[in-house]
């Protein structure tokens, strides 16, 4: 007896599958008539050619042009936040490193060591180059050939 039968061929296996509703398939599958150009009312008519080439062509379009418009918007964020922190840079930063630059520059020295006098001729350490060069020559005879 090749053909059918009444019987159940294993004990708990049913001839039937169960299909039940699946809302994710239906708007899966849904998604897929769109892309190809169907629409529910075009349900009855024969496609027409070029179809899904104009379907995609426009989706194409609106997706780009969303993303134009993102990126634009993501540029003009990125330009302000750019000028907003130049501007903190030049009104709040930059004061206070050229301050700092200056007091480097110039060491703090009390002014009793700068004007303090030469202890003798030869001690130039407080003489500037104008007032040594006009200074009067002093010579100084050679200990070293005397001997």
């Amino acid at each position: 007896m090749l053909g059918f039968s009444p019987f159940k061929k294993h004990a708990n296996k049913f001839n039937y599958i169960p299909r039940y509703y699946d809302p994710e398939e239906e708007r899966r599958a849904q998604r897929r008539a769109e892309l190809r150009g169907e629409r529910p009312e075009d349900a009855g008519r024969e496609y027409v050619p070029g179809q899904y080439v104009r379907t995609a062509r426009t989706a194409r379009a609106a997706r780009r042009e969303a993303e134009r418009s993102t990126r634009s918007k993501r540029r003009f964020g990125v330009l302000l936040t750019g000028i907003v922190v130049l501007l903190l840079f030049f009104v709040v930063i930059y004061p206070k490193l050229t301050s700092m630059m200056r007091r480097g520059v110039a060491p703090a020295v009390p002014a009793a060591v700068e004007s303090r006098a030469a202890a003798s001729d030869l001690d130039q350490s407080g003489i500037s180059d104008v007032e040594w060069q006009q200074m009067p020559i002093t010579v100084v005879p050679n200990d070293y050939e005397g001997r």
